[in-house]
């Protein structure tokens, strides 16, 4: 693989994940989402991505969830997308913060109305006594929202604005080739390949 030095990190992501999508079973868009508490402690879990640009990679969540808590914290998150079928991943780094309340709900607003139940029906990462309990705030909401479900001020997204974006493809015997686009302060990218 060849990456020319004017090479634009956004538009060859766009190229990878275009591939993805026509290969992958399931869930081209998962990338395994890193955050950091204020001790330091990492943790990670999978999310859906569902829009990038120049300005970042958005993912939607619950603002109240202990990811959020994390990332509001610190402001800051990583990720990875592994793609098997394609032998290949994009890593990247970078501050986050909230999307303007308007692109969070222009995005809920696409979700069915299952997905939008459920943003308001499940307190996130707070303890449930049992199933039970969760299928009567389903019912309770469904109830209160019998036909158009607004988006909850407590659920929205974050855009990482990425500082570093890697690209990793397999290569044989383990000589994969990397490729690393650091933002260069003047808007644009400085890369490097990197030894696997």
């Amino acid at each position: 693989m060849e990456i020319e030095q004017n090479t634009d990190p956004f538009a060859l992501f766009g190229q990878w994940f275009e591939q993805a999508v026509a290969s992958e079973i399931n869930d081209p868009d998962a990338i395994a989402l890193a955050s950091v508490d204020k001790n330091g402690m990492p943790s990670v879990r999978m999310v859906l991505l569902k829009e990038w640009s120049a300005d970042g990679f958005v993912f939607y969540t619950n603002y109240e969830s202990r990811k959020s808590g994390e990332l509001l914290t610190t402001e800051k998150a990583a990720f990875c997308m592994h793609w098997k079928s394609l032998r290949r991943q994009v890593r990247v780094v970078g501050p986050v913060s909230q999307v303007p309340a308007a692109q969070s709900d222009a995005y809920f607003n696409t979700r069915g109305r299952g997905s939008q139940i459920g943003a308001w029906s499940s307190a996130q990462s707070q303890p449930l006594g049992s199933r039970d309990e969760l299928a009567a705030a389903v019912a309770a909401t469904e109830a209160r929202f019998p036909e158009t479900v607004p988006r909850p001020s407590h659920w929205g997204g974050y855009c990482i604005a990425p500082q570093e974006i890697e690209f990793w493809a397999d290569g044989e015997h383990r000589l994969h080739d990397r490729f690393r686009f650091t933002g260069n302060g003047a808007g644009g990218w400085d890369i490097q390949r990197l030894n696997p």
